[in-house]
């Protein structure tokens, strides 16, 4: 288990939990608590050479922490790692593939894509075309897919046989809002390509992104209002709120060099995590299980989502454009500080001053990846990751074993398998 000093944050209720369950309190504690600690500054205004569109912006916005005096009980998990259970370079193991997972929820995701862009709506030809556009972008299905296993995994708990509509409704949103934070994250990052493909604003403009991703939000919060479970609906309003936050810490902190790992987990949650962990949760509540049970599917979705999120920045220094449907590196040169970075900053001071400078110097990015990858921050997230993963395993205890909490354990290891 890898080695990590923190201090000061704990979101076992203050700030996740509350998001997450959906309970009422939760905006005004999370907003308390920022509000107490904020720190406003603005960086320094003399960065030299032309600075991004959100880089200058964020000198302005105010700096937010979220700190308590407790224990990192949910994120960090300091000291408290169940015995391991994964083993990566087991020889008999063959390659994990998502069709393999997938494949007990087949008829199930058939069934889904058949249905997404008809819930669309057609009422818009050119906001149903900029949808159909990212629907057929080689999406893997994976949040709808999560939600299909974890409600046959737990309705098998309470004796349904078939699945409800309600499963079927949420595994639907969950993917429309998957969508919709899609569009506009390329918007935000003025992204030109995802999986391959041109983005929906390169194609139709920013104004019609901005529609696409709103319409898509709109719809599906109306579909969420009419499976009429206030749970589920305080928890999947959460995610939305959840994103805008992540996008304005991420716009807050860029090129930050204090950015510290407990802030880039609370963003990779709200990015992230938190909508695979709402689609877990919700699958659990719609098969009827105790609150206990529906609260370790959140975990499983928390930790599963954190452990993405971090393989997925450890592959954007590890894997070619191609490879990655985008630009390497791309999170770095816009000065989105990610896991790597952090544990790169730790042993390389010189890293801190080329990101400070904004890599104002011709080559300077290209010594940026290079430091990150000979200081071993690379291998430092990749034990972040397997931690995450070990967790996720963990919270799969509390299911009897089935060819669904197989699917679920594998696609722990298939996100782990990917840096390998």
């Amino acid at each position: 288990m890898m080695s990590m000093t923190s201090h000061n944050l704990d979101f076992g209720r203050s700030v996740l939990d509350l998001l997450a369950c959906g309970c009422s309190s939760s905006a005004s504690i999370h907003r308390s608590s920022v509000r107490k600690i904020a720190m406003t500054g603005s960086r320094k205004s003399n960065r030299g050479c032309g600075a991004r569109r959100l880089v200058c912006c964020r000198q302005n916005l105010a700096r937010c922490r979220v700190y308590s005096t407790k224990t990192p009980e949910t994120l960090l998990n300091v000291g408290q790692i169940p015995p391991t259970v994964l083993n990566l370079k087991e020889k008999s193991r063959s390659p994990i593939s998502l069709a393999n997972i997938f494949e007990v929820v087949a008829e199930d995701l058939q069934t889904l894509n058949q249905n997404l862009k008809s819930i669309v709506g057609a009422e818009n030809p050119v906001l149903m075309s900029a949808a159909e556009q990212i629907f057929g972008a080689g999406g893997k299905r994976l949040r709808p897919a999560l939600v299909f296993l974890v409600s046959r995994a737990t309705a098998e708990l309470v004796g349904l046989k078939e699945l409800t509509t309600k499963h079927r409704r949420l595994a639907e949103i969950i993917e429309m809002i998957h969508t919709a934070s899609l569009i506009h994250d390329d918007v935000l990052d003025e992204s030109d390509m995802r999986r391959g493909q041109e983005t929906v604003h390169q194609l139709y403009g920013t104004r019609v992104a901005v529609l696409a991703g709103d319409f898509m939000f709109a719809q599906s919060s109306w579909y969420l209002a009419n499976l009429e479970n206030l749970e589920v609906i305080k928890l999947i309003s959460q995610v939305i709120k959840d994103f805008a936050s992540g996008e304005i810490k991420q716009a807050s902190s860029l090129f930050d060099c204090n950015l510290e790992l407990e802030e880039y987990l609370i963003k990779s949650y709200y990015k992230t995590a938190s909508l695979i962990a709402a689609s877990t949760k919700g699958a659990a509540i719609f098969s009827g299980v105790d609150g206990s049970l529906s609260k370790q599917m959140y975990e499983y979705g928390r930790n599963l989502g954190l452990s993405f999120q971090i393989v997925d920045d450890i592959l954007d220094f590890t894997q070619s454009a191609e490879q990655l449907g985008k630009p390497a590196a791309s999170d770095l040169a816009k000065g989105n500080l990610t896991a790597p970075v952090i544990f790169a900053l730790e042993k390389e001071p010189k890293l801190r001053e080329i990101i400070e400078s904004e890599f104002c110097e011709t080559g300077s990015l290209d010594e940026a990846i290079k430091l990150v990858k000979t200081s071993g921050g690379i291998e430092k997230a990749q034990e972040l990751a397997k931690e995450k993963a070990n967790l996720a395993i963990h919270n799969l205890h509390c299911l009897p074993r089935s060819p669904f909490r197989v699917a679920l354990e594998d696609m722990v290891m298939f996100n782990l398998e990917r840096f390998v």
